[in-house]
């Protein structure tokens, strides 16, 4: 079930690229804020480190018996972030702009099949240990796993806003043929 419900996010952010071309995926709402593009480079370039984490997770029993934040186990419970608009850090002011909207399309499709290579990872393992997430504490394969997935369902509430200034400043997308 978990396999299908991350496809399905990844299904709407593909949907999502149908209706923009390149020069929608790079226009900034305002000076500091992220475009769409960046939007969808800070979600595929953390899915790969969650991913990196669940490895190392899967790779033995280090951290077993260590534990998350309250906050966390908050958010995994409710399998969702909280709804606020996060401060992230200091980083993110460098997410880089998207070469070409094929570019995410090819990355989001690849993701796909990483999520269901990686379920099957998890669910054979022999070994359950955790990693450190860096606000989170320590959190295991099946948790970064959900937590990658509500990663990017957290991320639908910016698209939503940054969709609404780009049909407010170019009006509704038209495909060129």
């Amino acid at each position: 079930m978990r396999v299908k419900d991350y496809h399905h996010t990844i299904d709407i952010w593909l949907q999502s690229l149908e209706a923009s071309d390149i020069a929608r995926l790079l226009a900034q709402p305002g000076p500091g804020a992220w475009s769409l593009g960046q939007v969808y480079m800070h979600i595929l370039d953390e899915t790969e480190f969650y991913f990196s984490q669940i490895k190392i997770c899967l790779a033995s029993n280090d951290h077993a018996m260590e534990d998350c934040t309250s906050e966390a186990k908050a958010m995994l419970r409710n399998n969702a972030f909280p709804d606020a608009i996060l401060e992230g850090p200091p980083s993110n002011a460098f997410v880089r702009q998207p070469g070409c909207k094929q570019f995410l399309v090819d990355r989001l499709v690849q993701l796909k099949t990483l999520v269901a290579e990686t379920d099957l990872l998890i669910a054979r393992s022999l070994f359950h240990g955790k990693a450190k997430h860096p606000g989170l504490h320590y959190l295991c394969a099946e948790e970064w796993f959900q937590f990658s997935e509500m990663h990017f369902r957290h991320h639908l509430r910016q698209k939503a806003r940054i969709e609404s200034f780009l049909e407010r400043t170019f009006g509704k997308y038209e495909p060129q043929n």
